[in-house]
């Protein structure tokens, strides 16, 4: 298949049997979790991972849960709790939205507090290394030090930092050599939960949390890393700074894969617009299928605005595929299905065009009931739409989840108590 890189701005063929994908995707920071640009992006990245197992590859998949963070810190305390608790009900209430939606699981599932070992380790390494530096108790990543940094966002340097400002730093920090300099470790403020470290109490910086996690995993290189494009700068473009200079490899993933933006009403869905479509109150009225399929409608690499009117088609369409997986056929000639399978597998090889397999994967649904209503064998063409079904996410016929997803995700579960 080929796969769009966001590093080389370039396809790039991937063959799934060639190797063990490791692939690693940027989890939530859990507060007001789970909204509909949030479901895109894991739905997205669950379509990969079964197209890649139908194709007859394996998968380590790797997710996790910024759990310590500005956000989780700042929102706590407006919620009359305190940042452990929010992250654990917030991360159940994610986990229970991935299970409802047919989202296979992740092999791993670490949070950041998980690996403050290794992020001291990485920041020590990076002093030494001279790509990095402790100042009052922080410690910075220095930018200049290396010459690649913005290669994966190909902003010019000169407007780098008032994206880096719209997305968390802080460039009137005192202790920085650079306003773009960003921090590794952070000195523990007035009521902040704080770890040792060698230089002074304090806690991970945003970043740093996901080389590390990514790194006690998988090692120094894998194959793809995901997230959505609102990641790519500065947070993948400091992971790729941190983890190459830390490790010494020429590079971090060969294949660095974003989710566009989901709008609703003119805007970005976001947090802080306060304009989000939660999954759970989408449940209350729509499907899985339903949900699952109108994402799938979407090319992951394509903004798009989210509308009832568009969910509503999807519905019809979910009842169609659903009549053809149950319609009875008769004994004559068999239904050739060859030529649908031809079709979704080549659009999910063309960089996962998910809009023209479930499109095609439509037809083919309407296609075999009028087989079916010929008295056609549809037996083996039925059995082909539930294969080339589950890899959209779909359970058509087949009551919740599938039994690996429940399982899975409520093995992690067990890690993040909730009241």
């Amino acid at each position: 298949m080929k796969l769009y890189n966001t590093l080389s701005q370039q396809f790039e063929t991937f063959d799934p049997r060639a190797q063990t994908t490791r692939l690693y995707v940027c989890g939530v920071t859990p507060y007001d979790t789970t909204h509909l640009g949030h479901a895109a992006t894991y739905c997205t990245f669950d379509i990969l991972i079964r197209y890649l197992e139908y194709q007859g590859g394996k998968v380590i998949f790797t997710e996790n849960v910024t759990d310590i963070d500005d956000d989780t810190i700042r929102e706590a305390p407006k919620r009359g709790t305190n940042w452990r608790d929010l992250g654990n009900y917030w991360t159940a209430h994610f986990i229970r939205d991935m299970i409802a939606l047919n989202v296979r699981p992740p092999d791993f599932y670490p949070r950041a507090t998980d690996v403050i070992p290794e992020i001291i380790a990485f920041a020590k390494t990076l002093i030494e290394k001279g790509f990095a530096y402790e100042s009052g108790g922080s410690v910075y990543f220095h930018v200049n030090a290396y010459a690649k940094f913005g290669q994966l966002s190909h902003i010019p340097r000169d407007q780098m930092l008032a994206i880096a400002n719209e997305r968390g730093n802080f460039p009137d920090d005192p202790k920085k050599r650079d306003p773009l300099d960003f921090v590794l470790w952070q000195a523990q403020a007035p009521g902040e939960p704080a770890w040792d470290s060698p230089w002074g109490p304090g806690r991970p910086g945003w970043h740093i949390e996901c080389s590390a996690m990514n790194y006690k995993t998988f090692g120094p290189t894998i194959e793809i890393h995901g997230g959505g494009a609102d990641l790519v700068f500065p947070h993948h473009e400091c992971e790729i700074a941190q983890t190459v200079n830390f490790t010494g490899e020429s590079y971090f993933a060969k294949i660095w894969m974003h989710a566009a933006m989901v709008g609703y009403k003119g805007e970005k869905m976001s947090k802080s617009l306060g304009n989000l479509v939660m999954v759970s109150e989408l449940l209350k009225k729509y499907s899985p299928d339903h949900i699952r399929l109108y994402l799938a409608k979407h090319h992951y690499r394509a903004p798009w605005e989210f509308t009832y009117a568009d969910l509503d088609f999807s519905v019809s369409q979910c009842t169609h595929l659903t009549q053809a997986a149950q319609t009875q056929g008769g004994d004559g000639p068999a239904m050739d299905y060859a030529y649908a399978r031809e079709q979704f597998e080549n659009a999910l090889a063309d960089d996962l065009d998910s809009p023209t397999a479930a499109a095609g994967l439509c037809a083919f649904g309407e296609a075999l009931i009028e087989h079916a209503d010929a008295r056609r064998d549809v037996t083996a063409a039925q059995t082909w739409l539930r294969r080339a079904a589950n890899v959209l996410g779909l359970r058509l016929d087949a009551f919740g989840p599938e039994a690996r997803v429940r399982s899975g995700w409520e093995q992690h579960s067990l890690r993040f108590p909730s009241a």
